[in-house]
């Protein structure tokens, strides 16, 4: 039995798409949770960023966003409004995170991915851009 593995997935993203890719790669078929279809719920968003080894600031997407028309960018606003801001615009969640029993990894850049797969990558695997991670 493969061992389960869920991404929150972004079609949209070039990162999410080569992050998904990448778990493919090392023959895995993964859950895949587009998140800004079905977001998280605040508790799985929250558990998520810590498990990763986040803040909320830290797994915040600017790029793309309503991040600094929402002040988000200012260093006294706290954790819990940066939630609540993720909650109010997923588009605000950086991603992708990927789960595993290995753990919670915000896969920026997608090789980070590597650090929780079960399996290892069985060949080198060229991204979108052209950039080769190596296997093994």
């Amino acid at each position: 039995m493969t061992e389960a593995v869920t991404i929150w997935h972004n079609p949209d993203c070039g990162t999410s798409r080569n992050t998904l890719e990448m778990i493919r790669a090392a023959g895995i078929e993964p859950t895949v949770v587009e998140y800004l279809k079905a977001p998280p719920t605040r508790e799985e968003l929250a558990k998520a960023i810590a498990a990763a080894g986040l803040t909320p600031r830290e797994a915040a997407r600017e790029k793309g966003t309503p991040f600094a028309e929402l002040g988000l960018g200012d260093p006294s606003v706290a954790g819990d409004a940066i939630l609540d801001a993720m909650l109010a615009h997923p588009i605000l969640i950086n991603g992708p995170f990927v789960f595993s029993s290995r753990g919670v990894r915000l896969c920026r850049p997608s090789e980070v991915v590597i650090e929780i797969l079960p399996s290892p990558l069985a060949e080198d695997f060229t991204k979108e851009d052209g950039e080769v991670v190596r296997a093994g």
